[in-house]
């Protein structure tokens, strides 16, 4: 369920975003999957829900809105919902603006396919190279 003490205030100022959203008239399921929903046709449901993310004129909006609320489900703002997880655990907000109702999307996509500390760990440790030495 998502985090409801951190939506944001019902004040139009806010919310207004949604109403200029490509998926505004679309059908709730092509971004949302009915339960026993996933699989291949659940891949396929958000490579459609990403396309339509995608020219979006308020991706960046929605995006920050779902991450700031937490979204538990769904596509919102072109990410699904294990990239949301993986941004939250991450961190997101230092791409965001002050008020964080708007997101820098490209970079956000950026720091999702960028190693982490964590996986340059597990990466194999080569043995430091024998300097050439001349003879004496």
């Amino acid at each position: 369920m998502a985090n409801l003490n951190r939506r944001p205030s019902p004040v139009a100022d806010l919310w207004d975003w949604q109403l200029r959203g490509s998926c505004r008239d679309m059908d709730t399921s092509v971004f949302f999957h009915p339960d026993g929903g996933t699989g291949e046709a659940g891949r396929h449901r958000g490579t459609a829900a990403i396309a339509v993310c995608a020219r979006c004129p308020v991706l960046a909006e929605c995006a920050a809105y779902a991450l700031a609320a937490g979204e538990p489900y769904g596509v919102w703002g072109g990410f699904t919902v294990a990239e949301r997880r993986r941004l939250l655990a991450i961190g997101w907000e230092d791409l965001a603006d002050p008020w964080r109702r708007r997101v820098d999307i490209a970079r956000l996509r950026a720091r999702l396919t960028a190693r982490t500390p964590a996986a340059r760990e597990r990466q194999p440790v080569r043995e430091p190279h024998e300097p050439h030495r001349l003879p004496a």
